[in-house]
């Protein structure tokens, strides 16, 4: 037979009594214990008949300046009256009561807990006792909340006159005694506050370190309410003269039920506010609500500096409005939805009122029994429960929205697109989501590292690495089959690692597209400018101490006349062909980029200057031997290339100007490449630009500048005048004296011609208007204006502003415009001579002839001097072409009344050629070199500068009143004839 198998009933039982456990620890137990504190409470709160005593009815007034005989007459008119209220007056209280004694020691007991100071007297005015809050004498004492007063042992009836103060809304009340009677009734008493005090504060340290174990703020808040409520009941029984069993001073009572009341009225309306805040949110009810809790904070200051009897209608206001608010608050979200945590809170505030009303009414109705069951100790402990219920079913509430909203996020934790992860320190996978296996193509079963496979070589470690430098970290990464461009971005929290992994394939491609279109040419795929500047600092920061690089610059010969001649649509393609064509030639590592319409710049790193040229070539003849076809037309194309060797310390745009050179220099010498190695002249002197470049743009620059003088001398009257132009000069930082073509280039290059011209015009002026009593002889100083100032209304604006100022100096200036400038925008010249002219200064024109073959514009253009260009000049009586222009130029001025000026006269006969044809003036090494300022100041003429003889003797036949024969003017006009 088979065995019975007994395990199933086993298990049966074994269930049955974990139910039953469960049962009563959950169930049984606590219902059980709650019901039995509720009977015994009910019941001991109900057994108030056998102690309360026998009303005495009282005759009472406030009168402050009675004596006791007063008192007593005009006592015995009064009508009895059961309770007497003070109406928070603070006055001296008399009152008489007949108590009638029965052989054993009786008591009246007086148990306002308003009360302060209490006198006792028979009816012969024989005093039995006085009593304060801190001390007795006689028959009176202290019992509960107010006093009593022992009746002396003799049967019959008493009269009992006493006189009180009271502080608050007292309510004067005489109850009669036994002995017994009053023991017990101070035993329930204290029972009572014990209870009171005990459960309140054991609750209270509860809820306290819940809120430190749990830091949650309404744990908090609730802590502090129980405590707030165990002294507003305390208040209410008449309690609150000791804390804890231990004595409040009496000077305290009255500031510390005010304070304590403002607190319980203000953490009230915070613990409403923290319990429905979210729910109000919004609302025109929260706003309502907000602002008339916010009343409440008025009740702190009303407690600490205003009278008691002054706070007391203040703070009955106050929280009426307050409760008001709350319970019409409660009453709409009740309303709008049946909301557990209001309704036991709206519950709680139920009772609160129902006790308190129900004290007023047992007091005011004389029903003990009413009093002794429902009272402010009750309403305090049940009120206490309900906001406790309340704040459960909050907690509970919050716990199911928890539970919810975890699910729901795990949920979108296994439905999420984005992988999400968790790993240890050491790369073992701990959790993952469905995409995180998907995205790295690997199955779920396999082991905890094997994740780490599946990323490219480095990339762990180079997280590990960003989180060790701080908290996040994000790294960019392929996957080990190079096919997916992925994303991580991890955090490290508790010694774990949580991340989210993207696949930002699709974002990679269009960041690489916009990256490539950003930084190359869309036409040829070569860099554009951006790129090339990019990738010349990757190829600086790459190089090594000895390490250069080469850079090309290549032009192609013609292709403007390709454009004009095919379109720039065969344009376009032939430089597409191009470009192709000479990445054919190029190795790894080496770069090609487009700088202009038909300019190409090549990058070759760490590669020498003789390898480059020879790529150089290579790159020509690619270009050059085979011929390109585009569309119907086929035509052969060369190129120009500019190469040289630059180091790390040289700025690309330096690079480029200096290649480019090269590359001229290559076009205009047909030899296809030109090299500039790092000693070359041209860099030498594209460094030396650079620094000056650099100088003039310090703010020092102009302490370099200084002035130099040359003479112009008349040729009507050479030894009693003395006129000259001021020339720039400036010295180097390392003292020599820089050419003034190069100041020039480099200024017009960087814009600085303003500041030039500028410092030219002040100086001269400054140095003029010093000097110039001792220049009698001095009727103009030439100074030359560039074009950039020209066209510079700021220049222009402080130029007339120097003028001026300066006005004496002003009109010896002569300011040279040169011919080419004055006509590019010939409205403003005329404007600006007409203004300069206004001002008595002399207006030139500079390098004139050399440019333009029509004067008609001279008619318009208002000048007072023409400084005829000195290539006329130099080689005047070689040339006798020169002379018959220049002379037509002379007598163009004196047709329109203007003086000239003659440059570059080198030797004698130049001097006396300009002479025979009517020159006016001269200048040039035949009469002197540029001189110091103070050489100016102590010669009398420019004749005084002349040291060749044979330029003197013309000079001193000039002087003479000689004329000379114009020769090669006569020469010139036989040539005509005999043609």
């Amino acid at each position: 037979m088979p065995i019975p198998s007994f395990s199933a009933p086993i298990r049966r039982v074994a269930a049955g009594l974990d139910t039953l456990f469960d049962l009563i620890g959950y169930h049984i137990v606590p219902i059980m214990a709650v019901l039995i504190s509720l009977v015994a409470l009910i019941v001991s709160e109900g057994r108030q008949e056998n102690i309360s005593g026998t009303p005495l009815p009282l005759q009472a007034q406030i009168a402050p300046d009675w004596t006791p005989e007063q008192a007593m007459m005009e006592l015995d008119a009064k009508q009895p009256i059961g309770q007497f209220d003070t109406n928070l007056s603070e006055k001296p209280v008399w009152f008489h009561m007949n108590a009638t004694a029965a052989g054993e020691r009786t008591f009246i007991e007086l148990p306002s807990r308003h009360a302060r100071t209490l006198t006792c007297w028979d009816g012969e005015l024989t005093e039995l006792g006085r009593a304060t809050r801190t001390s007795h004498q006689g028959s009176l004492k202290r019992a509960k909340a107010g006093f009593a007063l022992e009746l002396p042992p003799s049967v019959g009836s008493r009269d009992i006159l006493c006189r009180g103060t009271f502080v608050g809304p007292a309510h004067l009340t005489a109850a009669q005694l036994t002995e017994d009677q009053l023991a017990a009734a101070i035993r329930q008493d204290q029972r009572r506050w014990g209870m009171l005090d005990g459960g309140m504060l054991v609750l209270a340290v509860f809820v306290g370190l819940i809120a430190i174990l749990s830091r949650e703020s309404i744990y908090v808040l609730f802590a502090g309410w129980i405590c707030l409520n165990l002294r507003i009941a305390e208040l209410s029984a008449g309690w609150d003269t000791q804390w804890l069993g231990e004595e409040i001073p009496t000077e305290w009572l009255s500031p510390m039920r005010a304070v304590t009341i403002a607190l319980f009225a203000i953490v009230t309306c915070k613990l409403y506010q923290t319990l429905f805040g979210t729910t109000l949110k919004g609302s025109r009810t929260g706003t309502f609500v907000d602002w008339t809790t916010r009343l409440s904070m008025v009740l702190l200051p009303a407690a600490i500096f205003l009278p008691f009897a002054t706070y007391l209608p203040i703070m009955w206001v106050v929280t009426l409005l307050c409760l008001a608010a709350l319970l019409v608050s409660l009453g709409i979200m009740l309303l709008r939805r049946s909301s557990p945590v209001a309704m036991w809170f709206a519950g709680a505030f139920s009772v609160t009122l129902i006790s308190n009303v129900a004290e007023v009414a047992a007091a005011a109705a004389a029903n003990s029994h009413l009093a002794g069951t429902i009272n402010a100790v009750t309403g305090a402990i049940a009120s206490t429960v309900l906001i406790a219920v309340a704040i459960a079913e909050r907690i509970k509430l919050e716990h199911r929205q928890f539970i919810a909203a975890k699910q729901e996020l795990e949920a979108a934790y296994e439905a999420n697109p984005i992988g999400l992860f968790t790993v240890d320190t050491q790369g073992r996978l701990i959790s993952a989501n469905p995409a995180t296996y998907e995205i790295l193509g690997m199955r779920q079963d396999a082991g905890p590292n094997w994740w780490l496979a599946h990323l490219e070589v480095g990339t762990w470690t180079a997280l590990q690495e960003r989180l060790l430098k701080g908290r996040d970290a994000e790294v960019e990464f392929k996957s080990r089959d190079g096919t997916k461009h992925l994303l991580v971005k991890a955090r490290l929290v508790n010694d774990k690692i949580e991340g989210f992994l993207q696949d930002i394939t699709a974002k990679a491609l269009i960041n690489e597209n916009l990256f490539f279109m950003a930084h190359n040419d869309p036409l040829t795929r070569a860099l554009n400018r951006r790129g090339i500047e990019l990738e010349y600092k990757k190829v600086m920061e790459s190089l090594g101490n000895k390490e250069t690089v080469a850079i090309a610059y290549l032009d192609l010969d013609r292709f403007k006349l390709i454009n004009d001649l095919f379109g720039h649509a065969s344009g376009d393609d032939l430089l597409v062909q191009v470009a192709d064509r000479s990445r054919s030639v190029l190795s790894s590592g080496h770069v090609i980029g487009r700088v202009g319409g038909d300019e190409f710049l090549i990058m070759l790193p760490k590669t020498t200057l003789a390898f480059a040229r020879v790529v150089c070539q290579g790159i020509v003849t690619v270009i050059s031997d085979t011929s390109y076809k585009v569309g119907d037309h086929a035509f052969n194309v060369h190129a120009s290339i500019g190469l040289i060797e630059c180091t790390p310390d040289m700025e690309l745009a330096d690079v480029i100007a200096s290649a480019s050179r090269a590359c001229q220099e290559a076009k205009s010498g047909g030899d296809h490449v030109v090299a500039y190695e790092r000693s070359s002249s041209a860099l030498f002197e594209r460094r030396a630009e650079l620094a000056l470049a650099d100088h003039l743009t310090s703010a020092d620059a102009t302490l370099a500048f200084f002035l130099e003088m040359q003479p112009i001398m008349s040729l009507n009257r050479p030894t009693e005048t003395l006129d000259f132009e001021v020339l720039l000069r400036m010295r180097g930082r390392d003292g020599s004296i820089i050419p003034a073509g190069r100041i020039i280039g480099v200024a017009e290059k960087g814009g600085l011609m303003g500041m030039i011209d500028r410092w030219v015009l002040s100086t001269t002026l400054g140095w003029i208007e010093r000097n110039i009593e001792r220049l009698p002889n001095t009727r103009f100083v030439c100074m030359n204006l560039s074009g950039a100032s020209l066209n510079d209304e700021r220049f222009i604006l402080d130029a007339l502003d120097l003028l001026d100022r300066h006005a004496a100096a002003a009109s010896h200036i002569c300011l040279e415009i040169t011919e080419s400038v004055a006509l590019h925008d010939l409205p403003n010249t005329v404007r600006f001579i007409n203004q300069v002219r206004e001002r008595q200064v002399r207006v030139a024109l500079d390098d004139f002839g050399a440019g333009y073959t029509s004067f008609s514009y001279l008619k318009d253009l208002p000048a007072d001097v023409l400084k005829i260009d000195g290539n006329f000049i130099s080689k005047i009586n070689e040339n006798p072409a020169n002379v018959a222009i220049v002379e037509a130029i002379v007598r163009l001025a004196n047709n329109l009344g203007m003086k000239t000026i003659a440059e570059w006269a080198e030797d004698a006969a130049t001097v006396r050629t300009l002479a025979s044809i009517g020159v006016d003036y001269v200048q040039g090494f035949a009469i002197a070199r540029s001189q110091q300022p103070d050489a100016i100041l102590v010669a009398t003429s420019a004749a005084s500068f002349i040291k060749n003889a044979q330029v003197m003797e013309v000079v001193q036949q000039l002087a003479a009143g000689e004329s000379f024969e114009a020769t090669n003017v006569i020469n010139m006009h036989e040539m005509i004839d005999a043609r």
